[in-house]
């Protein structure tokens, strides 16, 4: 019985020194994007004008008055 137990504090002992190695240091900030890269530039916010989701200006469908709307359903719909 002192066997098992003499067994279970040094497997706990070596548990506990492996997990303290395993302690990450500090991590490193990813690098900025270059300017005039896609990832630099910030993507211009729109909101629909029939439901006021707020959607990316390369996803909206614009009428042509030139508003936003989220999907050609909701152009149809036409503004609220």
């Amino acid at each position: 019985m002192k066997f098992l137990l003499l067994l279970a504090v040094i497997g706990i002992a070596i548990w506990i020194f492996k997990a303290r190695r395993r302690v990450p240091g500090p991590k490193q900030p990813p690098p900025a994007p270059k300017p005039g890269t896609p990832a630099a530039e910030a993507t211009r916010m729109l909101a629909c004008a029939h439901c006021g989701v707020h959607l990316p200006k390369t996803d909206a469908v614009l009428d042509p008055a030139g508003r936003a709307y989220c999907s050609a359903a909701h152009l149809q719909a036409g503004p609220h």
